[in-house]
């Protein structure tokens, strides 16, 4: 895999900062209600999500003329710290640089997903910012994404199918969720089970009849928490359809 080149100094210093920063507006006992929706064990800060928000677009005033390099340098720092909130921070950089990625840095984030990323908020956060509009724009890169349905990493399998998320609530890509969602179909982990069964979920919204096809098609197999989550968004008709036993 291609690692992003995080060595200037200068990286390690921004870091610094805004890690600095997200000490500075946490709240004391807060770490503790947030590991309550974590499932792992999770390095927490304490500091609001509302807050890294408005910490990040304060230091994003202050690195957006650095060249991409030295960006996507910071970023990796950020989450090498391991902490949710530089891990939440960093989207909300690397979501600046759409303009300026290619084809090739798919691999990029497959590093980062692999290397670093040990959470569902970290997960998605990272899918949903950066990996649905950059996948809009280089759709040749989509196989890829079965690449990591098939991987070891637990993270990489939820990314195979929370990085289509935005394009499915536009309702593109509906084949290629399908074929994430076949290779994910047993899969034994609850994270990724409600990963694609979310995928499923916001297909549904233009593709209703299609959703419900698979689903019917597929229920003897898909885990209960994948189903459900498919078919939230259903009418109840279809979802009695969907849950109904066969005999």
């Amino acid at each position: 895999m291609n690692k992003i080149n995080n060595t200037d100094k200068s990286a390690s210093k921004i870091t610094a900062e805004i890690t600095d920063d997200i000490l500075k507006h946490s709240t004391p006992g807060f770490e503790r209600v947030q590991a309550r929706f974590f499932k792992e064990e999770i390095k927490i800060r304490g500091t609001r999500s509302e807050d890294v928000k408005k910490i990040t677009q304060k230091h994003w005033k202050n690195i957006k003329n650095l060249g991409k390099e030295e960006i996507l340098a910071i970023c990796e720092e950020l989450y090498k710290t391991g902490y949710l909130e530089e891990t939440l921070a960093a989207p909300g950089f690397l979501s600046k640089l759409q303009k300026e990625y290619t084809a090739g840095d798919i691999r990029r984030f497959e590093h980062l997903i692999d290397r670093y990323i040990k959470n569902w908020a970290a997960c998605d956060g990272f899918c949903t910012r950066v990996m649905g509009d950059y996948l809009e724009k280089y759709s040749e890169n989509l196989p890829v994404l079965k690449e990591w349905a098939h991987s070891e990493n637990l993270w990489l399998r939820r990314a195979a199918a929370v990085s289509l998320i935005k394009p499915a609530r536009k309702g593109k890509y509906l084949e290629e969720a399908l074929g994430i969602a076949d290779i994910l179909l047993r899969d034994g982990e609850d994270m990724v089970q409600k990963g694609y069964g979310w995928l499923l979920k916001e297909e549904s919204r233009r593709h209703t009849r299609e959703v419900l096809d698979y689903v019917v098609r597929n229920k003897k197999e898909m885990p209960r928490t994948a189903l459900r989550y498919a078919i939230e968004l259903m009418p109840k008709a279809m979802k009695e359809e969907a849950m109904k036993k066969d005999f």
